[in-house]
C-alpha cells in the first residue's frame, strides 16, 4: 500500500525534472541575464534595468518591433485564411483525395531552409525563374523583391503562409469532419446555398477550431527565424528582420546576451498580452456543437 501511493509520483519524477531543468530552469536563469551585461566570454555583471532603457530607447528595436507585428498579423489571417479554403477543398469523398492532402502538407515536412534556398533562387532579379518568366509576357521592371525594403518583409510573410497552409489545412480538416452532416442536409432541404452554408454553419461551429488555430499561427508567426535567416538575413537595413531574429543576432553575432535576454522577455510578454486579450475575447465569438 506504501509503495502504491508512491508509484504515481515516481513515473511523473522524470517528467518534472526535464520541465525544471531544461524549462523553467533556462527561462529564470536568461531572466536573471536580461539583468546584466554579459558577453559569454566574461562574468556577467549586474547592470539593473539597462538593457531595458537601451531596448525601449533604441530606434532599431521599435522599427523590428513593427516588422514583427505586421509579420504576424499578415501572416495569421492569409495562414487561416489558406488553411480554411485548402480544408474545404480536401473535405470531399472523392478519388485519390488523400494524394492531394499529402501534396498540400508537403511543404510543411519540407526543411525551411531549403524552402528559403529554393525560392529565393526563384525571386532572384536576374536569374529567378519568376521575373524571367513574367519578362517573356511582357512584364518588366519588376522590384527585388528580398532586396527592396518595401517588398522584402511582405516576401517572407508570403513564403511562410505558402510553408505552413497545409499545417492548419489539417486542423480546419479536423474540425470540419467533426460538424454532423445532418446540419448541411436540413441547410440543403431549406434551400440555402453553398454560401449560406459556409457563412452560417461551417463558420459558426468552426468557431473553437478557428481560436485554437489562432493562438498557434500568432506563436508561429512570433517565433518565426529561419525563414528570415534563409532568405534575407534581416536585410535590407533591418527591414525584415523580427523580434526572434534580432534576439539571435545580439546574442550568437554580438554577444550581448543579457540585451538578447531583455528583447526575449519582451517578446514573450507581447505573446502573453495577446494571448490574454484572445482568450477573454472567445465568449464573444466562440460556439460550440451541442
Amino acid at each position: 500500500m506504501r509503495y502504491g501511493k508512491l508509484a504515481p509520483w515516481l513515473f511523473i519524477t522524470p517528467t518534472v525534472l526535464g520541465l525544471v531543468f531544461f524549462r523553467i530552469g533556462p527561462i529564470i536563469a536568461a531572466f536573471l541575464a536580461s539583468f546584466t551585461s554579459w558577453n559569454v566570454f566574461s562574468p556577467p555583471q549586474w547592470i539593473g534595468a539597462s538593457n531595458y532603457v537601451e531596448l525601449f530607447n533604441s530606434g532599431t528595436f521599435w522599427m523590428i518591433l513593427r516588422n514583427t507585428l505586421v509579420f504576424s498579423l499578415i501572416y495569421v489571417l492569409g495562414v487561416m485564411v489558406c488553411g480554411l479554403f485548402l480544408a474545404i477543398l480536401v473535405n470531399n469523398r472523392i478519388r485519390a483525395i488523400t494524394f492531394f492532402r499529402g501534396l498540400y502538407y508537403l511543404p510543411v515536412i519540407t526543411s525551411t531552409v531549403a524552402i528559403g534556398v529554393v525560392w529565393s533562387w526563384i525571386l532572384s532579379p536576374r536569374f529567378g525563374v519568376l521575373p524571367n518568366v513574367l519578362a517573356d509576357l511582357g512584364v518588366h521592371n519588376l522590384p527585388s523583391f528580398l532586396g527592396d525594403s518595401r517588398y522584402a518583409l511582405l516576401t517572407l510573410v508570403v513564403v511562410y503562409i505558402w510553408k505552413m497552409s497545409g499545417y492548419h489545412m489539417i486542423l480546419f480538416l479536423a474540425g470540419l469532419q467533426n460538424i454532423p452532416e445532418e446540419y448541411y442536409e436540413a441547410a440543403k432541404i431549406d434551400g440555402a446555398t453553398r454560401w449560406q452554408s459556409l457563412r452560417h454553419i461551417t463558420l459558426p461551429l468552426l468557431s473553437s477550431t478557428t481560436f485554437f488555430i489562432g493562438i498557434i499561427a500568432l506563436i508561429q508567426s512570433l517565433q518565426s527565424f529561419d525563414i528570415t535567416m534563409a532568405m534575407t538575413e534581416g536585410g535590407p537595413n533591418y527591414a525584415s528582420a523580427t523580434l526572434s531574429f534580432f534576439t539571435y543576432i545580439n546574442a550568437f553575432v554580438h554577444f550581448r546576451m543579457g540585451y538578447a535576454s531583455a528583447m526575449s522577455f519582451v517578446l514573450l510578454v507581447i505573446v502573453g498580452i495577446i494571448t490574454f486579450i484572445n482568450f477573454y475575447a472567445r465568449k464573444y465569438w466562440v460556439e460550440t456543437v451541442d
